[in-house]
């Protein structure tokens, strides 16, 4: 069998997590019909991590376990760096749906500028990594980040400042979010989702999760690990 040779890049997600005492919902949004990648699904603010996050003025770096956690089971002739993918999600946070996770600072990203804030990785709670099997158009190592909206320096019903890539942006009920038409890596995270915040207090901080499930699909024999 030929290998796959279409190029795996880093990609992080963000699951925007909102505790009110009517109940838990996520914020998600649909995909264009057109899409390359998992058109007309609903799915969570994210995308590809680009060169310019290497360089991102984070107001805070992304905290341990997470940042080692990231380091694990690297692909083969790459070095994961952690501050990038946690950037890349709070960038495409930002211009996705216009909601700003940051502390005051300097920042050029759109958004974030105007605001005066710079980008805080400190919120993020990594959940989940999945590599995207052999034969798809594109291809990611995709990392899930979990993020309590309590965190947001924006109106988290405010979308006004959103680009155009996700329409239907809304908070969507937890329990009723599987029922949407999801890809089936989301409808996985957001099972891990349930099980990590099963019985918490709305007020109680995010927890660690033990471990950080992998479907490492690199190759046509899929593999499944749990990071550490």
């Amino acid at each position: 069998m030929t290998p796959d040779a279409t190029p795996i890049r880093d990609a992080a997600t963000i699951i925007l997590l909102r505790r009110q005492s009517a109940g838990v919902s996520v914020l998600m949004g649909m995909r264009g019909a057109g899409a390359a990648f998992m058109p007309s699904k609903y799915v969570f603010p994210g995308g590809a991590v680009d060169a310019a996050d290497a360089t991102a003025p984070l107001a805070a770096p992304l905290a341990d376990p997470h940042r080692s956690r990231l380091l694990q089971q690297p692909r083969p002739g790459t070095v994961p760096d952690p501050d990038a993918i946690a950037a890349a999600a709070l960038r495409e946070l930002a211009e996705e749906t216009g909601q700003l996770i940051g502390r005051p600072g300097p920042c050029g990203w759109p958004g974030f500028a105007e605001a005066g804030l710079a980008p805080d990785a400190s919120s993020l709670t990594y959940l989940f990594r999945a590599i995207t099997p052999p034969g798809r158009p594109r291809r990611f190592d995709a990392h899930f980040f979990v993020a309590d909206a309590a965190r947001l320096a924006t109106d988290p019903d405010d979308f006004s400042r959103a680009c155009d890539e996700l329409s239907h942006l809304h908070w969507v009920p937890l329990a009723k979010a599987r029922a949407l038409d999801l890809p089936f890596i989301t409808e996985v995270v957001l099972a891990e989702l349930a099980d990590l915040i099963a019985g918490l207090a709305p007020d109680a901080p995010l927890p660690v999760p033990d471990t950080v499930p992998f479907f490492d699909n690199r190759t046509p024999a899929p593999r499944f690990a749990q990071i550490a």
